[in-house]
């Protein structure tokens, strides 16, 4: 019998009490609450459970004790057999996540009022003050008052007003300040407060918790909580085992092979300078729910605009995008004006860690897995090109299939008809945008593909690998595809794959600078 997977369910109740599958991630949680400390922050990509991890802490402190033993055909959790005295305690429980705040300040003062309000009223409370950042102030004190425990205060994505608004810089600066008073609260509360606990993906500065807090601790990229959201391989093959196992079965496929395709395709998130990685919770369980099928779940629920808007205001190099490195004091709070757009895509699920030098504390990153890297290269296509989606799949149905054949007739065929499809507007008179353009392309399309690529001899424009087939593409915008292939066997690209086992393809192109389309190519195969 299949089992029930929490696809898109957040609440820790309804889980345990339902029979879904729970990861058990208490121990972790009893570490955090049993240490020093007591107002956290923990930083993490959207569906990446934080909102489940709340949950679970609001169940926790309410002594919902009964749903941490075995229950619904569910084992006991490890908490319940852990040293931890189980008391109840009054829980405020802010999830800014549902509402859409960029109809102004108005929007986001409605949300606050209607969860204290209901906080209040599920304890016998009435609502105390006018101002917001009173009546929270009072909610808190009341509440230790009436339980005779000090209370809790659980913020989940804290930062949802600030991002969904700034764009909008007008909106964005009202409901900047009108957090800060509100958040400035669990500061001059402190006495009345047990735990603090705040998730987010973005630290804006700005914001009262971070620039007047001084007893907060960021847990975001602390080693010992690095696990405490996602699924390690040890929780993937544990808890898990039944779908591996029905999904190997009906696919015929070895486990090993089977767990290594899923692990390129949904592991590889890193937060700390340990190399632990783990997977990304929503797009494992959908590709479980869905028999085995490998697609985009995560990215498919929203679409990084912001995060392009940044690249493009930075800057930054699409090309370069892989293997790049940052200091720690780059993810550390900043404003609406300073925001790193690197340390945004970390923070976001973009890129992650992939290796870090203890000695100097540098970070490398590049992309997480595959589902990010095909899809992410989707959207900065789809953003910079703008063409249809049949234009893309006719792409997807072609070009793949023609690189892994050697086809390189069809491959320059569907490469030249794309470009003649991009409207005259939207191309730019530079050699790089179309070299960016073709790097893109063959990314969205899942081919192993790398652009300036370093060699002792010079630099490859882009270079494709498949199983049988090594493609070297050197573009030309003022110059003859011959040009191009002359510079290819100068700097003698391709001498690093000679005698790899594959098949070697000199691909010179070159572009009409007019009319902006692939004009000319020449190809040779070795």
């Amino acid at each position: 019998m299949e089992r029930k997977l929490p696809i898109g369910i957040q609440d820790f109740v309804s889980i345990r009490q339902e029979g879904y599958v729970y990861v058990d991630k208490t121990a972790g949680i009893h570490k955090l609450i049993t240490g020093s400390g007591k107002v956290f922050f923990l930083s993490r990509p959207r569906r990446f459970g934080k909102s489940l991890l709340c949950s679970t802490l609001r169940a926790l402190f309410e002594e919902r004790r009964e749903l941490f033993r075995a229950i619904a055909g569910q084992p006991a959790l490890a908490i319940d057999g852990l040293d931890w005295e189980w008391k109840k305690y009054p829980v405020i429980h802010l999830d800014l996540n549902p509402v859409n705040y960029t109809e102004g300040v108005n929007t986001l003062k409605t949300a606050l009022r209607n969860i204290l309000f209901n906080s209040a009223a599920n304890t016998g409370l009435a609502l105390r003050g006018e101002l917001l950042p009173n009546q929270l102030d009072n909610l808190i004190q009341d509440m230790c008052r009436v339980f005779g425990q000090k209370t809790v205060v659980i913020i989940d994505e804290y930062d949802k007003p600030l991002l969904t608004t700034i764009d909008r810089p007008d909106v964005h600066r009202e409901i900047k300040e009108e957090l800060k008073a509100f958040y400035g609260v669990l500061k001059s509360s402190d006495a009345y407060l047990q735990l603090v606990f705040l998730t987010g993906i973005t630290k804006f500065s700005q914001v009262s918790m971070f620039s007047d807090l001084n007893n907060i601790v960021d847990i975001s990229m602390n080693p010992r909580f690095s696990d405490l959201c996602g699924i390690t391989q040890e929780e993937l093959e544990r808890d898990f085992a039944d779908e591996i196992a029905l999904v190997c079965e009906e696919k015929g496929m070895n486990r090993q092979s089977y767990l290594a395709e899923v692990k390129r395709f949904y592991n590889g998130y890193r937060f700390s300078e340990k190399p632990e990685t783990v997977y990304n919770p929503f797009g494992l369980l959908n590709h479980f729910n869905e028999q085995g099928k490998f697609n985009v779940y995560w990215f498919a629920t929203g679409t990084p605009t912001f995060l392009i808007t940044l690249i493009e205001k930075q800057k930054i190099d699409i090309l370069k995008l892989e293997q790049k490195t940052i200091a720690f004091l780059s993810f550390q709070k900043f404003t609406a004006d300073t925001l790193d757009a690197l340390a945004v895509l970390y923070q976001s699920g973009y890129l992650t860690i992939v290796d870090y030098d203890d000695e100097f504390g540098i970070y490398t990153l590049d992309y997480p897995n595959e589902e990010v890297r095909v899809s992410f290269a989707e959207a900065l296509l789809e953003h910079y090109v703008q063409v249809s989606a049949m234009d893309i799949n006719a792409l997807a149905v072609s070009l793949p299939v023609s690189c892994a054949k050697g086809d390189i007739e069809r491959v320059m065929q569907s490469l030249k008809s794309f470009f003649a499809s991009i409207p005259y507007d939207i191309q730019l008179k530079d050699e790089k945008y179309y070299q960016t353009m073709v790097h893109l392309i063959f990314r969205m399309l899942g081919l192993r593909c790398r652009s300036e690529v370093r060699i002792a001899a010079g630099r490859i424009d882009t270079l494709v690998e498949t199983k049988g087939y090594v493609y070297c593409f050197e573009f030309k915008l003022s110059g003859t595809a011959e040009d191009a292939l002359e510079q290819i066997d100068r700097k003698e690209y391709l001498l690093p794959w000679q005698g790899s086992g594959k098949r070697l393809v000199k691909v010179g192109v070159s572009f009409d600078h007019e009319k902006r389309i692939i004009s000319s190519w020449k190809a040779v195969m070795v």
